[in-house]
């Protein structure tokens, strides 16, 4: 349709789940996965929304990282000992932008994308209360990822599902991050980019694709009035994707299968973090990660972490959870145990070295490209 806006879709679809399910099963319990792609690119927000967030970045990331970071303190989200890391080399101080108009622009859509993903989120919540459900329903959000810092070409995007080279009524539709172009309108197909993904992560170093705390660490908020009594506090335990299906399993008593339709499953990675709902630990010993060579490996207050192909660094999360200070020259021996966690992890769960990965794929493109196929 005319007005179709996927953001839009997607929360109404999901309240539509609740009430249908509700009138047809009221005595059966639901489980609702809604995955907005919002805020992902393309920039794309009605422009009452865009609206709302004029001027709001015109201070620059340089002084909203400040600002940021001073918010985060002062609402105990973070440790006051956590520093800033460093503005992003690639980039230059906002005093010394050219195109502020549209640096400001990239932001204030970004912005409203996820405004009118909160407003889809209240009509979700608004099906719960009008059912009756609200304060037996136990809702979990999150991020998949910290802020992602692509910036998108002109060919940068070929697949046409994902950027449909004309818009719903055949106007092209215009790819790239170009400065020329303000983003928003559905002819365009933009992104926010490295500054402002690095304004999103702050204090943190690195993005989606990486596996220092900017691109890893998110906040999750969970919401159960029958369940949770402590309303509105913080926690500060650790947990990850992995715990989420624990969680639920945890929460509604059901048993995990060793089997489905006659074939082994993989066992269960996760554990619960009900727990933490009461301020508890998890008593999760470790946590792994791995994205095309970049891994890390979380013990208590220890991390380890490595940008491909770099090396190994460790730093003490307590003290710096800004990864700025690498303790890895002086602590030789927990590097090596750690490492040989991460390593016993990828063999169990069959994570191929990144290096082979590559040189598997520049041998089909050469095959590709030489109509060698091979055997």
């Amino acid at each position: 349709p005319e007005d179709f806006f996927l953001t839009d879709a997607i929360s109404d679809q999901a309240a539509d789940y609740i009430r249908d399910h509700t009138s047809s099963k009221p005595d059966q319990p639901f489980f609702l996965y809604t995955a907005f792609t919002a805020p992902h690119w393309p920039l794309h927000a009605h422009e009452e929304d865009i609206a709302r967030y004029k001027g709001r970045f015109s201070a620059g990331w340089d002084k909203l990282r400040e600002e940021r970071l001073e918010r985060l303190h002062a609402l105990g989200i973070l440790d006051s000992k956590w520093g800033l890391s460093d503005r992003d080399s690639s980039q230059v101080p906002w005093d010394d932008v050219e195109n502020k108009a549209w640096q400001e622009k990239r932001m204030e859509v970004y912005a409203a994308q996820i405004d009118r993903m909160d407003q889809g989120i209240g009509r979700i919540i608004n099906a719960l209360k009008e059912t009756g459900q609200l304060e037996d329903t136990m809702i979990i959000f999150l991020a998949d990822n910290g802020g992602c810092a692509e910036e998108l070409g002109n060919q940068s995007v070929r697949n046409p599902i994902m950027a449909p080279p004309t818009t719903r009524d055949g106007r092209p539709v215009k790819r790239g991050n170009n400065p020329e172009i303000m983003p928003g309108p559905e002819e365009t197909y933009q992104s926010y980019g490295i500054p402002w993904a690095n304004l999103s992560n702050t204090p943190f170093r690195e993005y989606k694709h990486w596996v220092h705390e900017g691109g890893i660490s998110t906040p999750l908020i969970a919401h159960w009035p029958a369940r949770i009594s402590d309303i509105g506090a913080l926690r500060h335990q650790p947990g990850q994707l992995t715990d989420i299906m624990a969680t639920i399993l945890d929460v509604t008593n059901t048993p995990y299968p060793k089997s489905y339709s006659g074939n082994e499953i993989l066992p269960l990675e996760g554990v619960s973090i009900q727990s933490i709902f009461d301020d508890q630990p998890n008593d999760k010993e470790t946590l792994i990660w791995e994205h095309e060579g970049n891994c890390a490996v979380r013990q208590g207050k220890w991390k380890l972490v490595c940008k491909y192909p770099g090396n190994w660094e460790l730093y003490d999360l307590e003290a710096d959870r800004s990864e700025l200070n690498d303790l890895a020259g002086s602590d030789p021996e927990r590097v090596a145990s750690m490492a040989a966690v991460h390593k016993s992890w990828t063999k169990r769960c069959d994570v191929q070295p990144w290096g082979n990965v590559l040189a598997k794929q520049k041998e089909q493109r050469i095959a590709r490209a030489t109509g060698n196929r091979g055997h």
